[in-house]
């Protein structure tokens, strides 16, 4: 009896543990397991992704009801195409992928083919403020799978309006057509390059004098980090092959698509900051070199940097932050007015022991400074190469310039700039008051948006502009200073115009900067003169009331 009694607490005990067990294995091993499948799942995804002709992302929630295209079930999440706009669950992504045709950026067909192409038509998710073309009614009115939409005119038809002779009926390729490739465009031209053709015009669709086919270049790491959602709204509007990542393929690469298109016909949508503007510029640059003058496209702006200086001195305005449609920016470009930049060599050579060195030479669009607003963007610029994730936001970047600017008003650290540089404007030496920063300006806006050679306007002094191949030079007093000019309570100090600068730095060490590229430089001479110009667009309607007393005189 006494053994008995024993074995059953025993017996009792090892159950025990084995339910402890089993009670915290088992979650384990489920969890594993869907961990185990989600990775297989997601490998499967990608793999469909890299393989397919469609423009697939996935997404975990929609911005709008959605609906699969195969199914035709509602679906919160699931993948869709940026380029044609299909929407897909998750199981049927592969059946969706081999039933449904993407975008086609060229046909297949030689120079003789026809000029028109049919509608592509795809069902289902259409926009919800669309109108039916045949009946004029709305569209997507129904909560389930309904409609149909032109992938390429963006035309939307109700499922009962649909007839056989809408399916076979020429695309026109609507509101856009001036700005879109067709594809069978690109088919023609390849013929002709094979043949060593080059009569580019004869194939110009729609036999219309006003195409001017746009290019869209977006910088996905400027300012915002918005350049990624204009990718996918642009290859919807537009032919897929117009659109261009910058942080996947180099503008220089990017624009040889010029060479395809009618020589000055081409219009170029750069989605970024002023830097990636310089940076499209330089490969413009390229092309004259390479001796395609006759390619030169003209070049718009959608401000996503932080400064966005040029784009407000052009028109576009001094920030985008979704505020305006992706179709309206197109309805900008079109009818947008070309002028020209003035661009400028800035060379700087190294005194003493290093002048055997080449000298840096950079080129300048907006505005060479050395003083504390380079400072200033010298210990940005540090601090965003140690955490660049901190830096999406406008408002988190100008932040850490106030911050900077703030600090520098306490420490002076580029006081008695004038005891340590001269300038000379045009030869002419300049006797330089009490400064502790010099600004050389080839454009109307500063710092974000300061029109600094007008000051306040108290006293009369000629209008700043960007093609007259003049510069303007300026003195400021410190950070202080330049936090008051930029609220319109103090004037910069003016110290002339001229058509070649020349500052030499004669001891010390002095931060500089080129359109916000900064460095620490020693003893040096730094020369800015006239290299070229470059060919923009100008839109009017984003002129600030700064801007209505000049209007730029164009």
């Amino acid at each position: 009896m006494e053994g008995s009694g024993d074995a059953s607490p025993a017996g009792a005990d090892w159950r025990l543990v084995l339910w402890t067990l089993c009670s915290v294995l088992l979650p384990v091993l489920i969890t594993a397991w869907c961990s185990f499948q989600r990775s297989r799942r997601q490998l499967l995804i990608r793999d469909i992704f890299r393989k397919s002709k469609h423009d697939w992302h996935y997404t975990d929630l929609f911005g709008s009801p959605s609906y699969c295209c195969v199914c035709a079930q509602h679906i919160l999440r699931g993948a869709f195409c940026s380029c044609c706009g299909l929407r897909v669950c998750e199981p049927c992504l592969k059946k969706a992928d081999r039933r449904f045709l993407c975008k086609e950026i060229m046909m297949r067909g030689s120079a003789g083919a026809p000029r028109s192409m049919p509608h592509h038509w795809i069902r289902g998710n259409v926009p919800l403020c669309s109108c039916c073309m045949v009946c004029k009614q709305q569209c997507g009115t129904q909560p389930k799978l309904c409609d149909y939409r032109c992938v390429w005119c963006q035309y939307t038809v109700h499922d009962e309006c649909m007839v056989d002779s809408l399916r076979t009926e020429d695309c026109t390729f609507g509101e856009f057509k001036d700005l879109i490739i067709p594809p069978y465009y690109l088919s023609a031209i390849n013929q002709m390059r094979k043949e060593k053709r080059t009569n580019y015009e004869k194939v110009v669709p729609y036999c219309s004098k006003h195409w001017m086919p746009v290019m869209v270049l977006a910088n996905t790491r400027s300012g915002t980090n918005m350049g990624e959602i204009f990718l996918g709204e642009f290859k919807m509007l537009l032919n897929p092959v117009q659109v261009f990542d910058l942080s996947k393929i180099a503008p220089a690469k990017a624009l040889q698509l010029c060479t395809w298109l009618p020589c000055s016909a081409v219009r170029i949508l750069v989605c970024g900051g002023d830097g990636t503007v310089g940076w499209v510029l330089d490969a413009i640059d390229e092309m004259k070199i390479k001796g395609q003058e006759r390619y030169i496209p003209q070049v718009a702006v959608l401000p996503l940097g932080t400064g966005n200086d040029l784009s407000n001195t052009l028109g576009w305005g001094a920030g985008y932050a979704g505020e305006v449609p992706v179709e309206q920016i197109l309805r900008n470009v079109m009818e947008a007015d070309g002028i020209k930049l003035d661009r400028w060599k800035v060379q700087v050579t190294n005194k003493g022991y290093y002048n055997l060195r080449k000298p840096k030479v950079f080129t300048m669009n907006n505005y060479f400074s050395v003083g504390p607003d380079a400072l200033m963007a010298l210990n940005f610029h540090a601090h965003r190469e140690k955490t660049p994730s901190l830096f999406s936001s406008r408002i988190i970047n100008k932040a850490v310039y106030f911050f900077y600017g703030t600090k520098d008003c306490l420490v002076q650290e580029c006081k008695d700039l004038n005891k340590k540089i001269e300038l000379e404007l045009d030869g002419e030496r300049i006797e330089l008051p009490n400064l502790e920063g010099i600004i050389v300006l080839n454009i109307g806006y500063w710092g974000g948006g300061c029109r600094l050679w007008e000051g306040m306007g108290d006293e009369p002094y000629p209008l700043a502009r960007h093609d007259d191949g003049l510069l303007e030079v300026v003195g400021v007093h410190g950070s202080f200073h330049c936090a008051q000019i930029q609220v319109k309570l103090a004037n910069p100090v003016r110290l002339g115009q001229a058509h070649t600068v020349r500052l030499i730095l004669k001891s010390s060490k002095m931060p500089m900067q080129v359109d916000g590229e900064p460095w620490a430089q020693g003893p040096c001479t730094v020369t800015i003169t006239h290299k070229t110009h470059a060919l923009m667009l100008y839109h009017s309607g984003e002129q600030t009331d700064d801007d209505d007393a000049s209007s730029l005189s164009e």
